[in-house]
């Protein structure tokens, strides 16, 4: 029972990442400073809400990326990440199909594209910006104490890499919320889907195993 409720509450998270962050970058669009400022602040905004809502539920992961390097770090088991990753996947699309409806797919919903056309430079600025944000995560999180403002940390880090990740590729750093709408609107979003799926995974991944190392200690003081 107890994972069948983080599930609901990463299917509820993502789907309210979709429907109010890639709503905003539907609706503003990114073509003026404010609508990409709005954006930006959306998605660390849903972050923060979400942080102190289901938080305590799931731990807020609503990214596969995250999950991965939960996975990696020990901290999330095989099955329950096939569980969560379903669950924000499902979410996402949920979100998506509900966006849709209200503003039409004309509006593009918030999908990514390829920086200039390149695949290799799209994985590569989608794999720094999933590095960055995941290992803020994974630091944040590490300790108890940081309980009271983890949500604003990770809500804030996540509105950090949308202000430069936005003029690159749209800024995907999670495979669900990209694989929503572009499954919706179909065409280049849906054919290049793929890039914003395995770049956040590999970031995700690095992160994870390069904080371990940064953390590790191979003994105790004294010994």
């Amino acid at each position: 029972m107890q994972s069948i409720k983080k599930y609901v509450a990463e299917f509820i998270g993502t789907f309210v990442l979709v429907f109010f962050a890639c709503g905003t970058a539907a609706v503003v669009g990114c073509d003026t400073p404010g609508g990409y400022f709005m954006t930006a602040l959306s998605f660390g905004l849903v972050i923060v809400a979400m942080a102190y809502s289901i938080g305590n539920v799931s731990g807020c992961h609503i990214n596969p990326a995250v999950s991965i390097a939960m996975l990696v770090s020990g901290k999330l088991g095989v099955v329950e990440f096939i569980g969560y990753v379903v669950s924000q996947f499902a979410g996402a699309i949920a979100g998506a199909a509900a966006l849709m409806a209200m503003v039409g797919k004309e509006t593009g919903l918030g999908t990514n594209g390829l920086y200039e056309g390149d695949i290799t430079k799209s994985l590569i600025i989608e794999v720094i910006l999933t590095f960055v944000f995941v290992l803020a995560i994974l630091g944040v999180t590490s300790k108890t104490e940081n309980g009271a403002v983890a949500g604003i940390v990770i809500g804030l880090s996540l509105t950090l890499v949308h202000i430069l990740g936005i003029s690159f590729t749209g800024t995907s750093v999670n495979p669900a919320r990209s694989f929503g709408p572009a499954l919706f609107v179909q065409g280049d979003a849906l054919a290049n889907v793929w890039v914003f799926i395995v770049a956040p995974l590999v970031g995700g991944v690095l992160a994870a195993l390069v904080y371990k190392f940064l953390t590790f200690t191979c003994c105790k003081k004294g010994k």
